[in-house]
């Protein structure tokens, strides 16, 4: 089951038109989406499959934001990157994304600024306006 605060960030975002990826080292990525419902959300998901397919480094390194940045057509300076662990939030900041959001779902807060998150919430519909 989703997060209602995730839904209605996705919800936010698909009525501005915006496109989005998932990006997760699990090979399940797909299979977790479809079954929450929210696959459809998204243009593209680079999950671990993708990421091997292509010899894309995992993170923390920027490479799997990086590809889904150019299939979704947005310069990495102009994309979002929301991560709820250390290691996306480095990739994030590694990638020089234009925004690293850092999801606390028990990570700490100090822990995702500390590895590069420019603005920290422990929700995500904090940032639906």
């Amino acid at each position: 089951v989703a997060f209602p605060g995730s839904v209605a960030l996705l919800d936010h975002l698909r009525d501005l038109g915006m496109p989005l990826a998932v990006v997760s080292s699990s090979a399940n990525a797909p299979s977790v989406l479809r079954t929450a419902g929210l696959l459809d959300r998204f243009a593209t998901v680079v999950d671990g499959r993708v990421a091997t397919e292509l010899g894309l480094p995992g993170k923390p390194a920027p490479d799997t934001f990086a590809h889904a940045a150019s299939v979704l057509g947005v310069a990495d300076a102009r994309a979002v990157v929301l991560e709820d662990a250390t290691s996306g939030v480095r990739a994030g900041r590694a990638g020089a994304f234009g925004l690293v959001v850092g999801v606390d779902r028990g990570a700490g807060a100090e822990a995702l600024r500390a590895a590069g998150a420019d603005v920290v919430v422990t929700d995500l519909q904090e940032l639906v306006p």
